[in-house]
């Protein structure tokens, strides 16, 4: 099962459309996720239409249309891994232990708010992935997004994906 990552899409504020990379990943992807501050409805509107598996959050950027649709925390298992999603987790220091905490029955939380790319496991084995933003990389070299494998009941190949700048 394949599985492409993304957050923090903030359309049409950061950028006009989604980029092209991104874009041509969607087809190819079982299971879409995106982590929240979509900002825009027509990006909810877009994905639900692409893609075979939708698993989305609002985030602190998306307003009472995008709230309405979206919960603040969604829950999925695939494959025989539990799967969270939610948009913020707070400062990076202590956010294993504070996810763990907090989501003591996943295997896998997917995560954005500070458009910073994430990949680390919890002492618990909660794996902790924040795919970036393909629109807005902040202090970061490039914009971004990731996709994943999802095998036998593990998660391999998770790979970070940089994006041409703009």
């Amino acid at each position: 099962m394949r599985l492409l990552l993304m957050s923090d899409t903030h359309l049409p504020k950061r950028a006009k459309r989604l980029p092209e990379p991104l874009l041509a990943e969607l087809p190819c992807a079982d299971v879409v996720f995106h982590a929240g501050d979509w900002v825009d409805t027509a990006t909810l509107d877009l994905l639900e239409s692409r893609c075979r598996r939708l698993i989305g959050v609002h985030g602190n950027n998306d307003g009472p249309q995008l709230r309405a649709r979206l919960p603040e925390v969604a829950y999925a298992e695939l494959d025989g891994l539990r799967f969270g999603v939610v948009h913020e987790t707070g400062p990076a220091q202590g956010r294993e232990a504070r996810c763990a905490a907090r989501f003591p029955d996943l295997d896998v939380l997917v995560f954005g708010h500070s458009h910073i790319p994430w990949d680390t496991t919890a002492p618990t084995g909660l794996r902790l992935l924040n795919p970036g933003s393909p629109t807005d990389r902040r202090r970061q070299p490039h914009c971004t997004y990731m996709t994943a494998v999802l095998a036998g009941g593990a998660l391999t190949e998770v790979t970070l994906h940089p994006l041409p700048q703009r």
